[in-house]
């Protein structure tokens, strides 16, 4: 008997992970998967979480609770910072759009959506500082200055790794809920 979600043998990123059709658009969702190096540090991050847990155990036994307070503290914010960093990204659902970041996110009705659209630009290498000519699907909003950040990249922490399909699916993916909900 096989077992496809246990083996390596199927492709990840084809075309089955679409939304079926009595899923409930009143859900946000993500149109994507997380990305390899968005999951690595996040399970990196959650790794030295438990470590510090650890800790904080062992000094629970053996010094002052109030130590082991606060390493606990420190421990819980590790995860909490993890769980951010696999919540971040851009989120639809039928009232809106949603570009959820590590510290805010912002939310933007459909009805204030004049374009969703794919620019050739250069984008920032895993959020970092240093620039590469990529794609960036960038959010107009109607009577606001087109100097937002961009939706999402081709070099940001989803998609670097992975194959140029992967992008320009998100992309058409969120362009299509764009199109389909601004007319209605």
């Amino acid at each position: 008997m096989p077992l496809p979600f246990l083996t390596a043998d199927r492709a990840f990123d084809t075309a089955d992970d679409v939304a079926l059709p009595y899923d409930d658009r009143d859900r946000w969702r993500r149109p994507y998967r997380p990305g390899p190096w968005r999951v690595g540090a996040a399970a990196l991050l959650l790794l030295l979480a438990s470590f510090v847990l650890f800790a904080g155990v062992i000094i629970a036994a053996t010094a002052s609770v109030s130590s082991a307070g606060t390493v606990f503290a420190i421990a819980l914010a590790g995860v909490a910072c993890a769980l951010r960093l696999l919540r971040m990204g851009v989120w639809v659902s039928a009232r809106g759009l949603r570009h959820v970041a590590f510290v805010i996110t912002r939310t933007t009705a459909w009805d204030q959506v004049a374009a969703v659209r794919t620019v050739q630009q250069p984008v920032r290498w895993l959020g970092l500082p240093r620039t590469v000519q990529g794609q960036a699907l960038v959010l107009d909003r109607q009577g606001r200055p087109a100097d937002s950040p961009p939706l999402l990249t081709s070099h940001n922490a989803d998609f670097l790794g992975r194959d140029q399909l992967a992008f320009d699916r998100a992309a058409d993916t969120l362009e299509a809920w764009a199109a389909e909900y601004r007319r209605a």
